[in-house]
């Protein structure tokens, strides 16, 4: 039996409450009244701030309470009854999300990936394939592309592979959907080229992590073109996911886009992060998937790997083989360097 009670714990990015900025700002508020269902003051100083950082003035910005609560209200809103998501094979949706989307009446159409990406091409031949078979009104439509950003493995999308997607999605005249649940982590990276106006002017619509990105909770849906998803709101209250003390999110979303906090949060989780890296590359540690943001997936035998976890609370991923264990580890805006330090010393 592992003794958990002094364990170091990098097994996710959201064991931690709220950034003491958030928590400060809702304190501040917490005895004004004010309108509920995101119709606050606060909820839509948070939507002008954020349409300022995408550069999409017009675009229409929700709050929801988590992240897979986004996806499928936002999957759910895009598609037709007879239209299926594209995801990739190891896609948030497809593996991790409790068969959301499918509970919804849409199929998943997995895909082939590369560390967690998909490509254009594999987009590309799905929407061909469908068109092109005779049997085609016997069969669930491709209807939308679901991205990760950062992806299930912490990889990143390129400026230019995010083009590609969006160029055949446009042609297809079938929208791009992003779920951007440690978007801050991907836009703080610097490998990342990818920024928020590209993703505004790539995509459909996307979201905005908080929960995993120093909110208490909390989501923020953006649409950059204007009712483009009409009756959003009256989809989210049908599922449940419409907060009836809205200003919660508002108050949280305006201060993560304050003074850059938002930009600061994904800073620090990526810089230990590269602290880490380094130093379980000089052990010979291997890593996988190449991540360059806030997660760091391991290759150990299983030996070492429970060593580690009898010190270390990490994810466990998945078994490549009989004799090996991929274990994530995660930091995230609340890693401390004392943290980092007691990890190093450890490994």
């Amino acid at each position: 039996m592992i003794d958990r009670s002094n364990r170091l714990s990098f097994a996710s990015d959201y064991l931690e409450g709220a950034h003491p900025a958030v928590l400060r700002r809702l304190q501040e508020t917490n005895l004004l009244q004010t309108a509920g269902y995101g119709l606050d003051e606060f909820s839509e100083a948070a939507r002008e701030k954020i349409r300022a950082a995408c550069h999409a003035p017009e675009a229409d910005v929700f709050f929801l309470a988590g992240g897979t609560q986004t996806n499928a209200v936002m999957i759910k809103a895009m598609l037709r009854p007879w239209q299926g998501v594209m995801a990739a094979e190891t896609g948030h949706i497809s593996c991790h999300e409790a068969g959301a989307i499918e509970a919804d009446g849409h199929k998943v159409f997995t895909l082939p990936q590369e560390n967690g990406k998909l490509s254009a091409d594999a987009v590309k031949a799905c929407i061909d394939a469908y068109r092109q078979d005779e049997n085609r009104d016997h069969m669930v439509a491709p209807g939308l592309v679901y991205l990760s950003f950062p992806t299930e493995y912490g990889t990143l999308y390129s400026r230019s592979e995010l083009e590609a997607i969006s160029a055949v999605c446009r042609a297809s005249g079938i929208p791009l959907y992003l779920d951007g649940a440690r978007l801050a982590y991907a836009l703080a990276c610097p490998e990342n080229d990818v920024t928020l106006p590209d993703i505004a002017r790539l995509c459909d619509a996307f979201y905005i992590g908080g929960t995993k990105c120093g909110a208490l909770f909390g989501e923020a849906a953006v649409i950059p073109r204007h009712d483009a998803v009409p009756h959003l709101f009256t989809l989210i209250k049908q599922h449940g996911a419409l907060l009836a003390k809205g200003r919660i999110t508002g108050v949280q979303f305006d201060t993560l886009f304050t003074d850059g906090l938002y930009d600061e949060i994904g800073h620090t989780a990526v810089s230990a992060a590269d602290r880490i890296r380094a130093a379980l590359t000089a052990k010979g540690i291997e890593l996988c998937f190449g991540s360059p943001t806030n997660q760091i997936f391991l290759l150990l035998t299983r030996a070492e790997a429970a060593r580690l976890q009898e010190k270390v609370a990490l994810s466990f991923w998945e078994n490549p083989d009989e004799n090996h264990t991929i274990l994530r580890l995660a930091t995230s805006w609340a890693t401390t360097d004392a943290q980092v330090e007691r990890l190093l010393e450890i490994l």
